[in-house]
């Protein structure tokens, strides 16, 4: 989970947007993110959006949860990567003002016994790769990577 290293492919597309640190503007940036994913190819019931709408609605809750701060809004960046031929890796990033609170570098190793603390787990089961950087000067970004191979199918 090295945030430093950076997938070299080419951008086919970007969304940037920001939102209001609220769980409303977390439930707004995953719809957003959901309807990007179809226009650039992947319908709402499809392995690969579903995949990214939970990575979404995860790191924007607890952009709202943990890293609000008063007066500053969080940003989600979503990027469709062409690496090769055949594949292509959905990258997605959540940044917020909040500099002390750092998530994790590893999620749990068991689910935990509460209703939360889950997110992470379930970021690195969906993810090929995840991690954080530092924004400067306030903030930091939390990233995933969803790989796109396969995502013909569609859940049922």
């Amino acid at each position: 989970m090295d945030g430093h290293t950076v997938l070299t492919g080419t951008t086919i597309h970007t969304l940037t947007e920001q939102f209001t640190s609220s769980p409303r503007g977390a439930r707004l940036a995953r719809r957003v993110a959901v309807r990007r994913m179809e226009a650039w190819g992947h319908p709402p019931a499809s392995d690969v959006s579903c995949a990214v709408a939970l990575v979404v609605g995860e790191l924007t809750a607890n952009a709202v949860r943990h890293g609000r701060v008063p007066g500053h809004d969080f940003r989600l960046r979503l990027r469709l990567l062409r690496l090769d031929k055949a594949s292509d890796v959905v990258r997605i990033e959540v940044t917020d003002a909040a500099t002390t609170r750092r998530p994790p570098t590893t999620p749990p190793t068991s689910p935990p016994e509460g209703e939360s603390g889950r997110g992470l787990l379930l970021v690195d089961v969906l993810s090929e790769r995840w991690g954080t950087t530092p924004r400067h000067p306030l903030g930091k970004t939390i990233w995933a990577e969803i790989s796109t191979a396969g995502s013909g199918s569609q859940l049922t």
